[in-house]
């Protein structure tokens, strides 16, 4: 049995914690927390056509190997 790969930086304990995190949000800090996202310095959100999102996830894999 192939044992399970995480991405660098985690672990299973990790990816317990995230689920969890999000599951005990009250409402109102899941939407402050949505909310600093949209003002993060250094980053945008957009829309992107989902037929798209391969081709904009390989432009970033691209873009942070440089």
């Amino acid at each position: 049995m192939r044992q399970s790969e995480f991405p660098p930086g985690w672990d299973s304990k990790r990816v317990t914690r995230v689920p969890a995190h999000y599951e005990s949000q009250s409402e109102e800090e899941a939407v402050a927390e949505d909310e600093a996202a949209f003002e993060a310095l250094g980053q945008t959100v957009m829309e992107v056509p989902t037929m798209l999102v391969p081709a904009v996830r390989e432009l970033i894999a691209e873009h942070e190997v440089r």
